[in-house]
């Protein structure tokens, strides 16, 4: 599936590159009006960041995601700064579909296999930011500032017996950078979760790339900078996934 992505701050659409905000790209665009474009050009789903709630969960952008899924013809997945259960219920009775949990499935599992327990495993998608370390995807965390002692497998091997359905990685050495997705990374996870749905990020920039994570056999890939920068259009993007 293809994902498109808009990340929000102040209600603005930006992009960070390689999460820094100091980093940050403004785009004068309308974040319904593009939603409503890629419903148009064969989108399923629609992945929002928070950046201000993923700074400062007080600071969640709640009347602009409200806004958001009112006017949505597509299904939306959201988070940034999820760290309790309350956070996940507000965002779901908005009429959220799926929330983001990062860090703090790392920081706190035996919370988060609460959530999963309490809100069932089709709501929740858990992201996880790696930095690979001699080959060995390790999960950052405090918005990528940390790097964990926690590998990608330990942190999955908590949420196997809890069903999880949706996993989402990002190798930060790639967001942002428009250099291709690190398909070895989706080539060994989609070998060793066969049962999981496996959602690429980072670093795709044209068609080829698009192509490459596919036959890498990640199950989605969220598409941001390269969309809002028109290298393709979500059309062409969802005809190069079915036809890889």
């Amino acid at each position: 599936m293809i994902i498109p992505a808009l990340d929000l701050s102040g209600g603005r659409v930006v992009r960070l590159k390689q999460g820094d905000f100091d980093k940050k790209t403004v785009f004068d665009v309308d974040p319904i009006q593009r939603i409503r474009i890629a419903a148009n050009q064969g989108a399923e789903l629609i992945h929002i960041v928070d950046l201000d709630g993923a700074k400062d969960p007080v600071k969640r952008q709640r009347a602009k995601i409200k806004q958001i899924v009112d006017s949505s013809p597509l299904p939306i997945q959201t988070g940034g700064g999820i760290r309790s259960q309350f956070d996940i219920k507000n965002l779901l009775d908005l009429g959220v579909e799926r929330v983001v949990v990062g860090s703090v499935a790392v920081k706190n599992p035996e919370l988060v296999r609460g959530w999963f327990n309490y809100f069932g495993s089709d709501r929740i998608t858990l992201a996880l930011d790696v930095r690979l370390i001699d080959n060995v995807p390790y999960v950052a965390t405090h918005g990528w500032l940390k790097t964990s002692n926690t590998t990608l497998d330990q942190v999955l091997k908590h949420f196997i017996p809890y069903h999880i359905e949706h996993i989402l990685v990002t190798d930060i050495s790639r967001d942002g950078m428009m250099s291709g997705a690190n398909n070895s990374l989706y080539a060994t996870l989609a070998d060793k979760y066969k049962d999981i749905d496996i959602i690429a990020s980072g670093g795709i920039s044209s068609l080829e790339d698009i192509k490459a994570v596919a036959r890498a056999g990640a199950t989605s890939v969220v598409l941001g900078r390269s969309l809002l920068e028109n290298k393709f259009t979500v059309e062409e993007a969802v005809l190069c996934w079915q036809n890889a």
